[in-house]
């Protein structure tokens, strides 16, 4: 045996299928699979416990906690595994405690012949268990807004990984689309992004909203120029439009740090206006703002200042909005009329004058069933 086997057995007072996942490591472990990485524990917001493999270079934010081999699409140096989770864990100890507590998928023919090529989902997640071709990376249709005919929207799903289900909400890979830009924009959304995943694209507030009525997982993804990528996973949900999309984020697990809950608290650098030494740039419970829709808790504009939309708080310990700023480096005489650090910024990862090369933002259900 090679690598993970899936085995449906029965047992009990009728006839379940449990998906057993087992590994040999032996030799394996030793020689061909995973020899550079080393285990650390991983616990996921749901009762389910999980191990995470991450393969370290000893410098801030350089380790990359993804297994998979798989490329293209979002996953790109990325990989696909969302945990990137190692299968040896689950033969340790007692059997009865091997079986994942997540909610797997059926692989009943019964439920694959069910398959619709049309199939229009709810989520991605409901797209790879009902859609024809709902297990491959791509765009599909969704509807946000059931059971009305134009609530449906074409969506990026990435699919790659132990699990998948994740719709692509945010994605910067090249600067070639402004995101600077007003209420209207962001609330309906901007960009696009092909089949392949390749592109620009912010999906749009009120259908951040619809997507995380049900307890969701929000994954961030970030790339930089050196060629580090580092993530970030909180359970998540967007307020409406009453709420002005008001930012809940919880549960951090991730090698990025911790910009959008505990944020960033010293000064030194990070060229925040009207924030002193010590102060508290927490994006959890915040509004959203744009230049013509001011909700941060500073005096005057974050977003006037540092462009782009987000959940500024006074102003901001991460901002994937910020300007795209090639090779990475802060150039104040772009900024008009502001000479400020402003780029594509996750300050518990890079510092303030570093701008990101990529970055993404996926949310998926925390319930897969």
């Amino acid at each position: 045996m090679d690598g993970p086997v899936e085995r449906i057995e029965e047992g009990g007072t009728g006839t379940r299928d449990v998906r057993r996942l087992e590994a040999r490591w032996g030799e394996e472990r030793e020689g061909g699979f995973f020899p550079s990485l080393t285990s650390t524990s991983y616990s996921s917001s749901s009762s389910s416990s999980f191990t995470k493999t991450t393969s370290r270079d000893g410098t801030k934010g350089g380790s990359s906690i993804l297994t998979s081999t798989k490329t293209g699409g979002t996953g790109g140096s990325f990989g696909g595994d969302p945990f990137g989770m190692d299968l040896g864990a689950f033969l340790r100890g007692n059997e009865e405690d091997d079986v994942p507590d997540f909610h797997a998928r059926s692989v009943k023919t019964s439920v694959r012949s069910e398959r619709q090529a049309d199939y229009v989902g709810k989520d991605c997640s409901d797209i790879q268990r009902n859609h024809l071709t709902g297990e491959k990376s791509g765009l599909y249709k969704i509807n946000l807004s059931p059971p009305s005919p134009n609530g449906a929207v074409e969506v990026y799903c990435d699919q790659e990984g132990l699990l998948g289900g994740w719709t692509l909400v945010q994605q910067r890979t090249h600067g070639e689309v402004s995101f600077n830009r007003s209420w209207a924009d962001y609330q309906k959304g901007f960009g696009r992004v092909d089949g392949q995943g390749k592109g620009e694209v912010w999906l749009g507030l009120k259908h951040l909203h619809l997507l995380t009525r049900e307890e969701s997982m929000l994954r961030v993804e970030l790339e930089d120029w050196e060629g580090g990528v580092a993530t970030a996973e909180y359970t998540v949900k967007v307020g409406s439009e009453a709420d002005a999309y008001q930012l809940t984020v919880a549960e951090y697990t991730g090698d990025a740090g911790d910009a959008l809950v505990k944020g960033e608290s010293s000064l030194g650098s990070q060229g925040s206006p009207g924030v002193g030494l010590g102060s508290f740039l927490s994006h959890q419970g915040m509004k959203f703002s744009t230049f013509d829709k001011d909700n941060d808790r500073w005096e005057e504009s974050c977003a006037e200042m540092y462009g782009g939309g987000w959940w500024y708080n006074n102003c901001q310990s991460a901002n994937l909005n910020g300007v795209y700023y090639k090779g990475g480096k802060y150039d104040p005489g772009r900024n008009v009329p502001y000479e400020i650090e402003n780029g594509v910024v996750w300050l518990t990862y890079k510092p303030a004058d570093y701008s990101l090369k990529t970055t993404r933002m996926k949310i998926r259900p925390l319930a897969m069933v």
